[in-house]
């Protein structure tokens, strides 16, 4: 659905986006997840054809970005919706379709998927926020797209409509359409996405599925002494399968095999307090390859 190959973007010399590549497959949720200024917008709006690459290429939906008939076939929400305060959601959504070219049929379409057909008449300015990122949403439906691209869609709403806005986007992933949305809450992006791109300071630094992002389940060894259970497991599993953190060892190993390493640890002397399944949270992840850490 969408290639990515070496897109860079400048501002007065100032590198945005440094040479970032990749691939988003048909008929899935994908998430950018970086903090704010990491060069997610910059790239939804470079794959919309707003802005224009300093250097590299894309192709979305089979066209260069801002080709009028690869835009036919895509909706966006990328940063704040814009409406008429003064006209309903219906006749807001009616201007956009006449400017679309869109059949006024798929109007109530959009607003009965996004849950604000009830309020249909009511003027704009009587909207709540959830609301107006809903209309937005159904702004970009009424294209019936193939791709929909949202830019941080929960961005200033209560709990109540963070609630809301990502059960609409699960929804919406769940149909024909392929979804890439931009975040910087990354337990957002953990529910919601099957493949995740980890963006910071204009690089992508990671890309795969959830669970290849989070390294499926690991084991949680508590022993002592740390040291000798630390050499003794990477004996038998090797270097890179037994990683210490805070005074607790995290193998990347199958949890079939906690008895051996239970048996193992305490022939070579070791104490062994705790040994379970865990799995990281993609927080722990972004954390661990960002390099920032959690807070005071």
């Amino acid at each position: 659905m969408i290639e990515v190959r070496d897109l860079e973007k400048s501002y007065a010399g100032f590198p945005a986006l440094k040479r970032i590549s990749f691939t988003i497959p048909e008929g899935e949720v994908t998430g950018f997840l970086g903090p704010n200024g990491a060069g997610k917008t910059t790239t939804l709006r470079m794959l919309m054809g707003l802005i224009a690459p300093t250097s590299g290429a894309a192709i979305v939906v089979g066209h260069p970005p801002g080709s009028p008939r690869g835009l036919a076939r895509i909706g966006a929400l990328v940063e704040n919706p814009a409406f008429y305060p003064y006209l309903s959601g219906r006749d807001n959504l009616s201007v956009i379709a006449l400017y679309a070219g869109v059949p006024g049929a798929h109007i109530d379409d959009a607003l009965n998927e996004v849950g604000l057909l009830p309020r249909a008449h009511d003027r704009y300015s009587t909207y709540s926020l959830g609301m107006k990122q809903r209309l937005g949403v159904a702004a970009a439906l009424i294209k019936e797209p193939e791709l929909l691209i949202l830019d941080e869609p929960t961005n200033g709403l209560d709990p109540q409509g963070m609630v809301e806005m990502r059960d609409l986007i699960r929804d919406l992933g769940s149909a024909d359409r392929t979804v890439l949305l931009s975040s910087h809450l990354m337990n957002e992006v953990q529910q919601l996405c099957d493949r995740i791109g980890v963006i910071q300071s204009g690089r992508l630094i990671a890309q795969g599925t959830v669970d290849e992002i989070r390294g499926g389940v690991e084991l949680l060894v508590r022993a002592a002494p740390l040291e000798q259970a630390q050499t003794t497991l990477r004996q038998l599993l090797g270097l890179g399968a037994v990683r210490a953190e805070d005074g607790v060892l995290y193998l990347q190993v199958d949890s079939s095999r906690a008895p051996e390493i239970s048996r193992l640890l305490v022939t070579s002397g070791c104490d062994l307090s705790e040994l379970r399944p865990t799995e990281r949270s993609l927080e722990d992840v972004f954390l661990q390859l960002t390099g920032e850490e959690s807070g005071p």
